[in-house]
């Protein structure tokens, strides 16, 4: 990428765009089973942008093609724990006979960065080289040492990324205390004076999860009451239509009093329906996370229309709450009966941290500074992302990817969505605050 010709020297909000655009050209498009581009071309392309600013990134690849890159940054006081900054390279899959524009175009239209990882995530990792590329530029160290990791393999459970690096490389975060990273940080605008900014304090655990119902085989034309596939269609109905009870969590708690005194209102957990609808963007983020969850999202069973088969398989998504896993499996064996076979494809923790310390002072403090009637709250996260691997190492882990949005986009739906894309001005002012972040932390 060239430097704009404007006379100047160039700063972070200068480059951001174009790092983000450039990420974006780059296909790292995750199928889960290696069969994609893999991330090699990406972490190469970050080696390379860090490499010109003076910083000596390496590269670690796990399996072929498969890579992270990984650097560290001496801060005014190596004494002090060191702050991790971690973000993916790779994306879902995307059809480009869906999008407006070609998803990995890196188009900027209508004030609009487009493309696959728009916000997930290759927004946050070019701010995060825009930043430490102003200002190593500019001589300008951070008061403590900087790890920064741009990870592999994220949209499959980081089993060739970060599980990769804290199992085999443990090291390259010796005396990180904590990290910052994605889907947190974005505004939610409750009024002309008040702007909320979630930080994701906590995520749901996983359970990826396959269901077999083994039944006799025979022929189609006959009456047969031992029906693989009848008997697992019912347990997936009944699952997909449960309802879990209300977990009030301390994250939730604590978003529910923060929210409720944004609003002027109190907020009951059990009766949240007419506050969800209220929340726009942020609503399927927020409600997601009121109770453990199993979505039902593949089957598969036959090979002939005149065969009844001995087999019948479903996959399902499952998600349960900080602190009840043992309630959520518990109430899927339950809910499925004696004759499905559970099995787990991935698993991985749930995480949750205090909403407390100098690290949310900081962020706090940086968005102050850029929007003034900004206020940082905690929030859960229903999904997963590399934290569950760093809190191995002890790791206080947040979610603080600062975007100021406009009100009315659905920043929840572009999560692996059609159209997927991030304000140009988002970028600039995610710049600013985490350049004020680094300094205040």
């Amino acid at each position: 990428m060239s430097e704009p010709s404007t006379g100047r020297a160039v700063s972070g909000q200068d480059e951001v765009v174009d790092l983000c655009r450039d990420l974006i050209r780059i296909d790292t498009s995750n199928y889960g089973d290696h069969s994609g581009p893999g991330e090699r071309k990406a972490a190469e392309y970050v080696a390379e942008k860090l490499a010109e600013v003076g910083l000596e990134p390496k590269i670690f690849e796990s399996h072929p093609g498969r890579a992270s890159t990984v650097a560290r940054i001496e801060g005014e006081d190596p004494s002090r724990p060191a702050l991790l900054i971690h973000g993916h390279t790779d994306v879902v899959p995307a059809n480009a006979a869906d999008w407006t524009h070609h998803p990995f175009s890196g188009e900027v239209a209508d004030g609009c960065v487009w493309g696959r990882g728009a916000v997930d995530m290759k927004d946050m990792d070019a701010m995060t080289l825009a930043v430490v590329r102003d200002r190593l530029r500019t001589g300008r160290k951070p008061p403590r040492d900087i790890v920064l990791a741009f990870l592999a393999d994220e949209e499959a459970g980081g089993v060739f990324g970060a599980h990769h690096l804290v199992d085999h490389h443990p090291e390259l975060f010796e005396g990180v205390s904590e990290s910052i990273s994605e889907v947190g940080g974005f505004s939610f605008t409750v009024n002309e004076q008040r702007r909320l900014y979630l930080i994701q304090t906590a995520e749901k655990g996983m359970h990826w999860m396959k269901l077999t119902v083994a039944g006799t085989a025979g022929h189609g034309s006959m009456i047969h009451r031992d029906n693989a596939i009848t008997e697992l269609s019912e347990a997936v109905a009944r699952l997909g239509r449960h309802k879990f009870p209300v977990r009030v969590t301390k994250t939730l708690r604590h978003f529910l009093d923060e929210l409720g005194d944004a609003l002027g209102t109190e907020l009951d957990p059990e009766d949240m329906e007419e506050t969800i609808a209220k929340l726009g963007g942020i609503a399927k983020l927020i409600g997601a996370t009121l109770s453990n969850t199993a979505n039902p999202t593949q089957l598969g069973a036959g090979y002939k229309v005149n065969v009844i088969p001995g087999e019948a398989t479903a996959h399902v998504d499952g998600r349960y709450l900080p602190g009840h896993e043992e309630e959520f499996l518990a109430d899927l064996d339950r809910i499925l009966g004696p004759k499905v076979r559970r099995e787990d494809v991935h698993s991985d923790k749930a995480v949750e941290t205090d909403f407390d310390g100098a690290i949310v002072e900081a962020m706090q403090t940086a968005l102050v500074a850029e929007d003034p009637i900004a206020k940082a709250i905690p929030y859960m996260l229903s999904g997963g992302t590399d934290a569950k691997s760093f809190v191995e190492l002890g790791i206080r882990n947040f979610g603080f990817a600062p975007l100021q949005l406009p009100p009315e986009l659905d920043f929840a739906g572009m999560f692996h969505g059609v159209d997927e894309r991030v304000p140009v001005d988002g970028l600039k002012f995610g710049v600013r605050v985490l350049d004020r972040f680094i300094d205040a932390s």
